[in-house]
């Protein structure tokens, strides 16, 4: 040793500074390599395992070597090792570096921590002063409507009268009614109400007295220890939001839901989206039934809970994506193909026109051809939002966002670049929140490169995508508390039922069942018939009708059918004696809704000949001669 360390001194000062500086950044940047290539949880262990070995070996060999070279002045081979080594170091930092960039931007994924905000709202002309009545949600667990408003009514010592209420379009409903002065609402309320037609101008008619935001804990991070290696179940909620990036307000918009499953052993997906206008009973509001968007103004866990009870299917992650992000997603993997329907409407000679990413319309508008076509990222968003230029308008939009994200999954395949990994990675990041975790995520790594595996021998996606078709009917449901009439939709059962059956042997929890029959038309498309289309039943959600001209005792057998108690008053009538001539509830009230009904029949003291008086006449005077209504009957006219 002694021999070596004196010929050591013998070389130049050079050397051996390029020498012992080399070995310190070397250790430098492995270590930075191996801390990183250890959060790669669960991807290639085994390789992993090798390249450290490999590259620690590497260092014992340049360290004895590197010293024999200089000693021995082999100064090809020493330049020649020191070559490589410098490599490896710069192999090291940017696989570090990129690992840092991938884990950073998936960790942004679940935001566990948010900024949550409440506004007191007020109608635009509307002047707030000590008698104001202030609308402001029960339920303590609310952080906008309710935990939040206690702070802002501390912060800005507040001293309006508090009138709570467990619905928030019932407490929107009373303030446009000048039942209350304002209300307390998440800050993302314009986009959330102006979903319902009656609230489609309130960005304008409204404005934001007091405001008040806290940075709390994400309230909607639904915990889920599946494995992506497991078939699993994900909810995807399209936010409308108008600005860039994701802040995930309690409240939000919920047009757009895709409940998706994937089974990673067969790479196989099927999607089921359902229309904003469903009609179906809210887990949050105790089951009561309202349009399935209604419960996106309680936050995901409500929408989360509802879908779930609706399709006895577990939810193990959601998925939520602002609209405005879908923009640069798809600009970032170079546009998508797909198959822009033909317009019902003939509004822009054939074409499919749209507002853009900031809601403007005139010369803002995004149009587009019919016809087989690349879309660039604000064409793509116009297509996916488009509805009313459709037949069946939302429904018609979900089937297009069904295929945009088939097309999507196609274009996948084509990402050839750092820099397209990285756009994406920030785009999505910026514009997504989920409830999966680095590890869950990194956990899809093999399935991925089965994916890509599969690819390289397929034209297709990555991934076959099992696209289903829920049948509707119409449901004009009446609503007494707001006293009007809303669109929306029934499902039929037998349609909803074949869906989840095909979800549920996707994702293992049912054996598929063998088709032995099978009948051929020839001038049907088989291509991709989605699942659930054609299933249609008789079995469909009731509306109260009109008894008017019944008898009692067919009311009375209808009634006693469903469990409803019935009360029976009489009123003058031309109408023949025992003839329903009025009821308390008007006709199109959802029958699961009422309990009880007053009916009110005829006891045949008007003569229809005697006064001349024609039904019309009657019928206007109806009330008068009915008993004066009680809080909850609502009196109607016969012509309902």
């Amino acid at each position: 040793m002694s021999v070596l360390l004196k010929k050591l001194k013998k070389c130049g000062k050079g050397k051996k500074f390029f020498f012992f500086i080399t070995l310190f950044i070397y250790i430098l940047a492995f270590s930075f390599f191996i801390i990183n290539i250890l959060k790669l949880k669960g991807i290639e262990t085994a390789l992993r395992v090798v390249m450290i070995i490999f590259f620690s070996l590497w260092f014992m060999l340049y360290s004895v070597s590197g010293l024999v070279t200089i000693i021995s002045k082999k100064k090809k081979t020493f330049v020649g090792m020191s070559i490589i080594t410098y490599l490896l170091i710069i192999i090291f930092i940017i696989t570090s570096t990129l690992i840092n960039i991938v884990i950073g931007e998936l960790g942004s994924f679940k935001k566990e921590y948010v900024v949550y905000t409440t506004n007191l709202i007020t109608l635009n002309d509307t002047t707030l002063d000590d008698d104001s009545k202030i609308g402001m949600i029960d339920n303590e667990s609310d952080i906008e409507g309710n935990v939040l408003a206690h702070k802002l009514i501390d912060e800005e010592n507040l001293n309006y009268e508090i009138v709570k209420y467990d619905d928030y379009f019932q407490m929107m409903y009373d303030m446009y009614n000048g039942i209350i002065d304002g209300l307390f609402v998440s800050s993302n309320f314009a986009v959330t109400f102006s979903t319902d037609e009656a609230y489609e101008n309130i960005k304008d008619e409204v404005k934001v007295v007091y405001s008040y935001e806290e940075e709390m804990e994400n309230q909607d991070n639904l915990i889920s220890n599946k494995k992506l290696t497991e078939p699993f179940t994900m909810l995807i909620m399209g936010v409308d939001s108008e600005n860039d990036g994701l802040n995930a307000n309690q409240a939000f918009n919920g047009d757009t839901l895709i409940l998706v499953t994937f089974n990673p052993k067969t790479l196989t997906a099927t999607m089921l989206s359902i229309p904003r206008d469903m009609y179906v009973p809210i887990a949050c509001r105790n089951g009561a039934y309202d349009k399935i968007n209604s419960s996106a103004a309680y936050g995901s866990s409500c929408v989360i809970s509802t879908i779930e009870s609706i399709t006895d299917i577990e939810i193990d992650y959601y998925l939520k994506i602002n609209f405005k992000g879908v923009v640069d997603l798809v600009d970032a993997i170079g546009g998508v193909t797909v198959d822009v329907e033909k317009p019902w409407a003939n509004t822009f000679n054939g074409r499919v026109c749209e507002q853009d990413s900031n809601r403007k319309k005139g010369e803002n508008l995004v149009c587009m051809d019919p016809g087989v076509q690349t879309l660039n990222g604000e064409q793509a968003l116009a297509y996916a939002r488009c509805r009313h230029l459709y037949l069946l308008s939302d429904i018609d939009r979900n089937r297009h966002q069904q295929d945009l994200i088939v097309a999507m999954a196609k274009e996948l395949k084509n990402i050839d670049s750092l820099d397209k990994i990285k756009n994406i990675l920030n785009t999505v990041s910026k514009n997504i929140d989920s409830n999966m975790n680095e590890e869950q995520i990194l956990s899809f790594y093999n399935v991925l490169k089965d994916m890509l595996i599969n690819a390289n021998t397929s034209k297709d996606s990555l991934i076959n995508i099992k696209k289903s078709y829920l049948e509707y009917y119409s449901l004009p449901v009446y609503l007494p508390a707001y006293s009007r009439t809303t669109s929306a939709l029934g499902y039929y059962e037998s349609s909803m039922n074949d869906i989840i059956t095909m979800m549920k042997v996707n994702l293992e929890l049912e054996e598929a069942e063998m088709v032995k029959n099978f009948e051929i038309d020839y001038n049907e498309d088989y291509e991709s018939k989605p699942v659930g289309k054609g299933k249609i039943d008789s079995k469909k959600l009731e509306l109260l009708p009109s008894f008017v001209g019944q008898t009692e005792e067919y009311v009375r057998n209808w009634a006693s059918s469903r469990g409803i108690t019935i009360t029976i008053n009489e009123a003058d009538s031309y109408l023949p004696r025992g003839s329903v001539v009025n009821q308390s509830l008007h006709s199109g009230t959802f029958v699961k809704n009422i309990s009880h009904i007053m009916i009110y029949v005829s006891n045949g003291n008007v003569n229809s000949s005697d006064s001349g008086k024609n039904k019309d006449d009657e019928d206007s005077n109806n009330e008068e001669t009915l008993p004066e209504k009680t809080e909850n009957d609502v009196i109607i006219d016969n012509e309902e």
